[in-house]
């Protein structure tokens, strides 16, 4: 394998693991500073078996990082520049022509 496909994979390694919506509010979230685990569950009202699969395909990926203290894990961003990249696809996502359709009237407008 080449430099540049190692590369590659582990680019794309990382885009699958922000490919789910939970995953992309835990990475909001944390830019703000590390959270306890117990602070991220109830951002996504799911059950922490689901909450820690979904950190751990984000610690998997090197997204994230997690230290425990006491009876809590705490996770913060490793990629700083994350931060950056979504903000730049959130602007992205609202400066892009929105197409609304209603049912009712069968139209859709841009």
């Amino acid at each position: 394998m080449t430099h540049t496909q190692k590369n590659i994979e582990d680019r794309a390694k990382i885009f699958k693991a922000l490919g789910h919506p939970t995953r992309l509010r835990f990475v909001d979230a944390l830019s703000e500073g590390e959270l306890c685990v117990c602070e991220l569950q109830p951002l996504v009202g799911s059950d922490m078996s689901t909450v820690s699969k979904h950190l751990s395909v984000l610690k998997e990926a090197g997204i994230v990082a997690d230290e425990k203290r006491g009876n809590c894990v705490y996770y913060s961003l490793r990629i700083s520049c994350l931060t950056d990249f979504m903000e730049c696809l959130n602007a992205t996502v609202l400066n892009s022509p929105a197409v609304a359709c209603t049912l009712s009237s069968g139209e859709c407008a841009r």
